[in-house]
Order: structure tokens, then sequence, then C-alpha cells
């Protein structure tokens, strides 16, 4: 039954992971969470351990606990086997300590069933509204049973495509709503000054460049950058290829090293070494690195579910050429604000980033639809505003 809806909510949100760990979730919940305080409403966020970092943190208005029982890195190491009771202290004490009207899970319908079950008898003796964002779908019985047996008061979806997917495994189509990623469009922007980028590495000046912002991995397609980049090298001498390193990042299963090894190899294979810029960006790098750039990229090799830095480089102004795989297609249009290839087709984006880097006019186009549709549909506000007004269906 749904309830009559409050003004001032008491939201608790979890995750596995919140920087300084690095992603797209991540970087969602950056931009979520702060906007439903600037709102009025009370948001604390229950969240994984890191090095270094204080078991607890005011962030931007809101509450941050820290916890090993959800530092996904420890866990996979630790393993899952005799966790129930650790996990229903942490979890019983922060419910009791924050009394959420709310409860909003992002990713907990894969990893750990024991997360996911406990959570579901605690909120179902309690009354509390159980809501999950998918951000994710995977192919195993975890997946399956997590997504289709876990009591969710209702699931958001980050696109259609991620909407599709619960539907196929059995999900009902009334308890899911899509709802879009958004960015800050005032922290990306057409307007910066990418000085600092081009100070700090001088060996971007002068040059024509496209830029990865995904993280280094293979599902990210930085494979099919490097191969694309050969090819662009050979029509414009001076391109450069901007890789996005890793540093604090969730890595179930501890294959990113692998990735990266394979990456670096393949760049020194095809002899781009010169060509190419890698390093670990921080948050706040990220705007300028935009700036610098004249095209982005993201020509995933797997379902990406949605990809948030496609925003970013639309609210900068910056034409985004992406693979028709999962979500992506939902926001780049091709030929409007953007190009999408075929997955690992190296020789067709090679082709459009040619392309666009010779073609200023055709850049600022594409560059400023892209602006225009941030400034419609994804702000932070919009995608904040859809998450309320479900919130308010069930309080």
């Amino acid at each position: 039954m749904q309830k009559k809806s409050k003004k001032h909510l008491r939201i608790a949100q979890m995750h596995w992971g919140f920087p300084p760990i690095i992603g797209g979730v991540e970087t969602h919940l950056c931009i979520l969470l702060p906007t439903f305080v600037e709102m009025g409403h009370t948001v604390s966020l229950l969240t994984g351990s890191v090095q270094g970092e204080p078991q607890e943190v005011n962030y931007k208005g809101v509450h941050v606990q820290r916890t090993p029982i959800m530092d996904l890195n420890w866990l996979f190491k630790r393993g899952l086997i005799g966790i129930e009771q650790e996990v229903t202290d942490v979890f019983t004490t922060f419910i009791n300590k924050h009394k959420p009207d709310i409860i909003h899970v992002h990713n907990m319908h894969y990893f750990s069933k024991a997360h996911a079950q406990i959570l579901e008898r605690l909120t179902l003796k309690k009354g509390i509204p159980l809501f999950l964002t998918a951000h994710n779908v995977w192919d195993d019985m975890l997946f399956f049973e997590l997504t289709t047996e876990i009591k969710w008061t209702h699931i958001i979806a980050v696109s259609h495509f991620i909407e599709k997917e619960l539907i196929g495994i059995g999900c009902n189509q009334r308890n899911i709503t899509t709802v879009h990623h958004g960015v800050d469009e005032k922290i990306f922007h057409p307007a910066i000054n990418p000085n600092k980028i081009f100070k700090k590495y001088p060996q971007l000046q002068g040059k024509q460049i496209f830029f990865h912002p995904a993280r280094m991995g293979w599902a990210k397609g930085c494979d099919v950058s490097i191969k694309a980049l050969r090819l662009v090298k050979a029509r414009v001498p001076n391109a450069m290829l901007i890789l996005a390193g890793t540093k604090n990042i969730i890595d179930w299963g501890l294959s990113q090293q692998k990735d990266i090894a394979y990456m670096v190899h393949l760049i020194e294979k095809l002899k781009v070494r010169d060509n190419v810029l890698l390093d670990f960006y921080s948050l706040e790098d990220m705007p300028q690195m935009y700036a610098a750039s004249d095209v982005c990229i993201y020509p995933s090799n797997a379902f990406e579910p949605f990809g948030l830095t496609m925003l970013e480089a639309m609210a900068c102004a910056k034409p985004m050429i992406v693979t028709k795989m999962g979500g992506m297609p939902e926001i780049i249009q091709d030929g409007i604000n953007g190009y999408v290839v075929p997955p690992k087709d190296y020789e067709q984006l090679a082709s459009r980033i040619v392309q666009l880097f010779g073609d200023a006019e055709l850049r600022a186009r594409l560059g400023r639809v892209g602006r225009n549709m941030v400034e419609t549909s994804y702000t932070r506000q919009v995608v904040t505003k859809g998450t309320l007004d479900l919130y308010k269906k069930y309080t």
C-alpha cells in the first residue's frame, strides 16, 4: 500500500563504494545525494571502508559512514561465509541511528546474497520502503535470484536497456522505472579553461586530442581506442589519445591489473606510446580534461548500462562517439550529438575521429546539440526530482 507523502524525508542510501573510490555509480551518488540535501532532505550513506579515510565524514551535507562489510575488495579476499551476524549488526545500527523513511541501495542485487537478504528482512520488519537502483545486469544465477526474489519496493533502472533486461528475467514492469543519470551542468560546461591541464601535461599542447574518459579496462573498449589510434595517427600525426588510468576502484574479481597490463603492452606493440597520455585523473580534474579535448569516445565492448561520461562530454559541448551497446544509444544519436559505431570496429571509430578532427564546424554543431540536451533532460535537478517523485509514492 502506498503511503501519504512527506515533504521532508530521511533518506538512507547504501552502496559498496564512494570517493575516493571512483566509478560511474560513485560519481552518480556525488551528484544525487547533495542535491537531495539542497532540496531539504536528510541524507545518510553506508559505504565501504577505504584505507586512510575516516570512518565517518560529512560530504556536502551527507552523513557518510564507512564499514569493512561494505568494502567489496575486502569481502572478495575475505569470502562471504559467516558474514551474516556482522552484516546484521552494522545494518541494524545504521538504520536505528538514522531512522530513515526510505532505504535506497545501489547494485545490491549482486555480489552478496547475505547483504540483500538481511536488508530485506530488516526493512520488512520495520516497514521501510526498500528501493534498488540497478546500474548493471549480470548473466548468472546470483543476479537472477537477488533481482527477482528480494522484495524490492521499487526498482530504478538507469536506462531503458536495463529496464528491458529486468523485465526479461521476470521482474514486474510496473515495479520498474527508468531514471537516466544527470550531470552538474554548472561544473561541466563549454566555457571551461583547459590551461591547467596543458600546464600539467605540456605534451598535449598543440595536439588534436581524443579522450576516452572511462576507466582503463577491456570491457570499456580501451583496446579498441588504442587500435583506432594507430589509424588516426597515420592521418593526423599530432593526434593524442588520453586514457584514464585507475587508482581507487571496486575491483571484484581482481581483474583490473590484468586489463591494464594488456593495454600497456598493446600501446608498446603498436608503437603509439608517444601519442598516448595515461594517468589517473581526480573528479576535480575531469571538467578540464574534457575542455582540453576535441572529441570524446566510449567504444565499449560490453553492454554498457548507461555511461555517465556521455553526459559529462555533452555538458562540455564535446561530440561523443560510442558503440551500439547497452544504454548508450539512448543518449547519443548518430549524426545529432555524436556518432554510434559498431562494437570492436576500430576502423570506423578511427574514421569518425579523423572526420571530426578535420571539421571544427561539425564538432561545434554536435557539441551544441549535446549541451542543449543536457540542459533540457539530464541535469542533476532532473534526476533528483525523478527519484524523489518515486519515493513520494511510498512515503
